[in-house]
């Protein structure tokens, strides 16, 4: 009703330490006639009193929390080669790991299989989630995954994003991608793989 506690205080006839008990204690359950003057005093207030008290007594609205941008990333292996797609980004190119974006709510290892269709044309399968980190050059969650070619032929199908696609020997994984930018439990896993 917009006023003070002394002042709704004195309205309902009772005591300031009572109200303000009521304000540290919101849960509390009231004795059935301070209700009863509760109620009297609602059933007095003007319409705009009403609606106010409906807007505080609503439920709180579930909050979104915000989430990290996170990407998941598949380590395609055929034979004794791996799948590069090379970027664009920054003025430079990059080659690295087919890759996509999880939006809220998608499992991560799906877009990895996804986008390696969509970027390059090749089907494959996760054979076994590798970890997450922090990427160190984006700065992203990065969920890596180590994955089998199931079939198809490598190709650029996402010209806007790739400048090429490849098969590289695992060998050679590191004149295409700095050691160092590697996580390194791919590298353990392309060891175990030889």
């Amino acid at each position: 009703m917009r006023m003070t506690n002394e002042e709704f205080a004195e309205r309902l006839g009772l005591s300031d330490r009572t109200i303000s008990r009521w304000h540290s204690s919101p849960a509390m359950t009231h004795r059935p006639e301070v209700q009863q003057i509760l109620d009297l005093a609602y059933e007095k207030a003007g319409e705009a009193v009403h609606r106010r008290f409906a807007l505080l007594m609503r439920p709180p609205e579930p909050r979104m929390e915000a989430q990290a941008l996170r990407v998941a990333i598949a380590v395609v292996l055929r034979g004794d080669e791996v799948l590069l797609v090379c970027r664009r980004g920054d003025g430079e190119l990059r080659w690295q790991f087919p890759a996509g974006m999880v939006k809220p709510g998608a499992v991560p290892e799906s877009v990895a299989v996804q986008e390696t269709h969509g970027e390059t044309g090749i089907h494959c399968t996760v054979r076994a989630p590798l970890g997450e980190r922090v990427h160190p050059v984006t700065g992203v969650v990065a969920s890596y995954f180590l994955a089998d070619h199931l079939a198809g032929e490598a190709s650029n199908r996402d010209p806007l994003e790739n400048v090429d696609v490849a098969w590289v020997p695992r060998t050679a994984l590191t004149r295409f991608i700095p050691q160092d930018q590697i996580f390194p439990p791919i590298l353990n896993a392309l060891e175990a793989a030889a």
